[in-house]
């Protein structure tokens, strides 16, 4: 990949998270976990593909995909999917359902300043973020206005005492959306070359074994590891993640990014109203216009 890239402005500043396609082994125990625990509605259905979300905004669709080999945990790919929600209760009956549905599959939560986060597993072993974000005016900055992320204590069980209300726990009515994707890498510097260097994204934190990069002064959009997978190459076809999906705001700000890949020689598929393209570890990618389905 060269070293440097044409001038151009970084990606659009209203690009955000779309869904997140996962090729899965038994659809039937992935529909109940994402549909009937974590209250996605079924959205539609393309060939075998079931898409799900909330209040028709497109969150995660699942692909049947038996005889794939599991994802291993040390190689690049999904870390975990970010599910924002709008709301406080709406978080908290989220993270009630899937306690009481399947508690062993609670992994943790933090407060990260930005946001309050809790931490599952789906029955494939993807990991899954549910989380709530602060206002952007209650956000701590760095001198550079970046902001501040870290990671403190949360009583999950006293945030569920405060927060969750029965009315949103039975009728979910909080709107969740992806809100960000956690990628598992082989190295920093070369997810760094790539996200912010050709891509576009501002780098928010660059923690050495962690990046974080964004748009329009997002805290994250996608998060980068190498906690599990240093070292790791192009991942072979696998259960697990099967895109990411970027959503612009306009044809010509797909067409901006369009040309830094063009640019940087990374191979594109283009129909006229998306391109897809993979990542230096094979992580495919889509972007598309808001409107585009």
């Amino acid at each position: 990949m060269p070293e440097s890239i044409a001038p151009a402005s970084s990606i659009d500043a209203a690009t955000r998270m779309g869904p997140v396609r996962l090729l899965v082994e038994d659809l039937d125990t992935m529909l109940t976990y994402y549909r009937d625990v974590l209250a996605l509605e079924p959205i539609r259905e393309d060939g075998a593909t079931h898409v799900l979300g909330r209040g028709g905004v497109e969150t995660m669709s699942l692909t049947p995909s038996a005889g794939l080999p599991a994802f291993d945990r040390r190689g690049a790919g999904l870390f975990h999917t970010a599910v924002l929600f709008d709301s406080e209760p709406g978080l908290a009956a989220a993270v009630a359902r899937v306690a009481q549905a399947a508690p062993r599959s609670y992994t943790g939560s933090a407060d990260h300043l930005v946001s309050k986060a809790f931490y599952f597993d789906d029955p494939e072993g993807n990991g899954v973020e549910l989380y709530w974000d602060r206002a952007r005016t209650d956000w701590q900055r760095d001198a550079a206005g970046r902001p501040l992320m870290g990671t403190e204590y949360i009583d999950a069980n006293g945030y569920l005492e405060q927060h969750l209300t029965e009315g949103e726990f039975s009728s979910p009515v909080a709107r969740a959306s992806v809100g960000h994707v956690h990628l598992q890498v082989g190295d920093i510097p070369t997810a760094k070359r790539f996200y912010v260097d050709v891509m576009g994204f501002d780098e928010i934190f660059d923690m050495g074994t962690a990046l974080f990069v964004s748009a329009g002064g997002y805290h994250h959009h996608v998060g980068l590891n190498t906690w599990n997978s240093r070292g790791a190459g192009p991942r072979a076809a696998s259960l697990g993640l099967g895109r990411m999906d970027l959503v612009l705001p306009t044809p010509d700000a797909v067409a901006a990014l369009r040309s830094r890949l063009a640019f940087a020689g990374v191979a594109i598929e283009d129909d006229g109203r998306e391109i897809t393209f993979s990542d230096p570890w094979g992580t495919r990618i889509r972007a598309r216009v808001e409107d585009a389905s």
